[in-house]
């Protein structure tokens, strides 16, 4: 569990990036890729904001877990892995690559466990982290649509 929690946002950012390269139909594929970078940043932005108004201790300095790793001085709640990794996984999921986006899903539920099971989260931490990451990719999902201007300029780089 220490391992997931801690290698698995950026093993899950670069199984997203590499994906850049792949598949018949790259258009559509990058233009995922696109959305879901832009779910992943906007997800964290939201817990910033929400950040400014709750401020949750973590549940080892209020006694309730024993912490397995390094301690955060930030808030408990909520939970940017969590946020991460469903924003990555609601991504995919919304633009129709659901193959790719139960893997991610299954990842994403993978590093919420062990966020709470190495002690630096409450449960109430990753499900608030995780609608976060579910509303983001969602708004994305009804902003950036595919085939605009933007989105042919970006999805051609490379």
């Amino acid at each position: 569990m220490i391992w997931i929690s801690a290698i698995s946002v950026p093993l899950l950012v670069l199984a997203v990036a590499v994906q850049w390269w792949r598949g018949p139909d790259r258009t559509h594929t990058r233009h995922v890729l696109v959305a879901t970078g832009l779910s992943f940043l906007l997800g964290l932005t939201i817990n910033q904001i929400i950040l400014m108004f709750i401020h949750r201790i973590r549940p080892y300095d209020g006694g309730i877990s024993y912490l397995l790793i390094s301690p955060s001085a930030d808030p408990s709640f909520p939970s940017d892995h969590a946020t991460a990794t469903f924003a990555i996984a609601a991504a995919f999921l919304l633009h129709k690559m659901e193959q790719m986006g139960f893997w991610f899903l299954v990842a994403a539920v993978l590093v919420g466990i062990s966020r709470v099971y190495i002690g630096t989260h409450y449960v109430s931490d990753v499900l608030g982290g995780a609608a976060t990451g579910i509303f983001a990719a969602i708004l994305v999902h009804q902003l950036y649509r595919e085939g605009t201007r933007i989105d042919r300029f970006v999805t051609s780089i490379l």
